[in-house]
């Protein structure tokens, strides 16, 4: 049978009940509508923020890596060594400040590569378990705000509800359909 997969935030934009994820999984399921999965958006991280490379010269002892100095709101430039080949002064990119942990538990703290100090790290898509295209950097617009948290900007705070939908459930299909059960469910108001 058809699934529909949605992001609770998405859901929560059109009604938002006072109710948890799992709670809000339990009374779809039973309404009829079969919760399959509830995923994260994306695996736990932090420490993470939006910056702006600023400068961008080539590391003197390595041919592939650059020094990097980039704004990442905290008041001053911070000195990053970078091997990403698209990384450009301009870009806002997110930067693990020394202190994150990123998926699988890995720690960021100041290090010296090949001599030349860094204090944190520029990070691809891969690096965040955010599903990403490029080979490098994850690329952010350009107006997105330096210093703020990438979890925020990206919105990845956020669950995927995976239904199994019943052929009599044509009306799940849609994002409108489901945020109607649930208005209907809880009373809380539809925003649509």
């Amino acid at each position: 049978s058809p699934q529909m997969q949605f992001s609770e935030q998405w859901l929560r934009s059109w009604v938002n009940p006072s109710l948890s994820t799992d709670e809000l999984s339990y009374l779809l399921t039973m309404a009829g509508l079969e919760v399959e999965e509830v995923t994260a958006a994306a695996p736990a991280f932090s420490g993470v923020v939006v910056a702006e490379v600023k400068e961008v010269v080539k590391h003197e002892n390595a041919d592939r890596l650059r020094v990097t100095k980039v704004d990442a709101g905290t008041g001053e430039l911070i000195q990053i060594v970078c091997g990403a080949p698209n990384v450009a002064p301009g870009l806002r990119v997110p930067c693990a400040l020394p202190g994150a942990v990123l998926p699988g538990d890995f720690r960021i703290k100041p290090t010296k590569m090949r001599g030349v100090e860094s204090n944190g790290m520029l990070c691809s898509g891969k690096e965040l378990g955010v599903p990403d295209e490029v080979d490098g950097l994850l690329v952010l617009p350009a107006d997105a705000p330096v210093g703020q948290s990438i979890r925020e900007y990206l919105q990845l705070d956020d669950s995927l509800f995976t239904l199994k939908v019943t052929p009599n459930r044509a009306d799940a299909l849609s994002m409108r359909g489901i945020a109607r059960e649930v208005a209907a469910l809880t009373g809380a108001p539809l925003q649509a």
